[in-house]
């Protein structure tokens, strides 16, 4: 037997065009919202949801997925950019000290870690260089 592992990521939204074809399907056809629910296989309370939207005037695109705001701002990922190119080799914590005077962001070594990483430095011989100027 072997394990499947999936990796889950959130459902992509109903598109406008579906939705619009829902309400369209409720107040044309005049089918009901359990019909149209089983109809285009979306759930009775997303049908619920489209037809209040389409009743009160709103917009019937979809709206920006939730999600957690990044711990560092732009201004914050600037400063630490900088920060690296003036100091290649301060260590983290003192990374995370210049971040909290300078710019009142309080984050952990790890989070700081990963930010520099995804910003395309690395670690080699002791100090953060750009990826690209590796030989990894």
């Amino acid at each position: 037997m072997s394990l499947v592992r999936s990796h889950h990521r959130p459902m992509d939204a109903y598109s406008e065009d579906l939705r619009k074809k829902i309400v369209e399907a409720l107040t044309e056809r005049r089918m009901n919202k359990s019909e149209a629910a089983r109809a285009f296989s979306v759930s009775l309370s997303s049908v619920k949801r489209y037809a209040k939207a389409a009743r009160e005037g709103r917009s019937l695109s979809p709206g920006k997925a939730p999600g957690k705001r990044p711990l560092l701002d732009e201004k914050a990922r600037k400063l630490l950019e900088a920060d690296v190119q003036e100091r290649p080799f301060a260590k983290l914590k003192a990374r995370r000290e210049y971040l909290q005077k300078v710019a009142g962001v309080s984050v952990s070594e790890s989070t700081l870690s990963r930010a520099l990483r995804r910003m395309g430095f690395g670690r080699k011989k002791g100090h953060w260089v750009r990826v690209s100027e590796t030989s990894f």
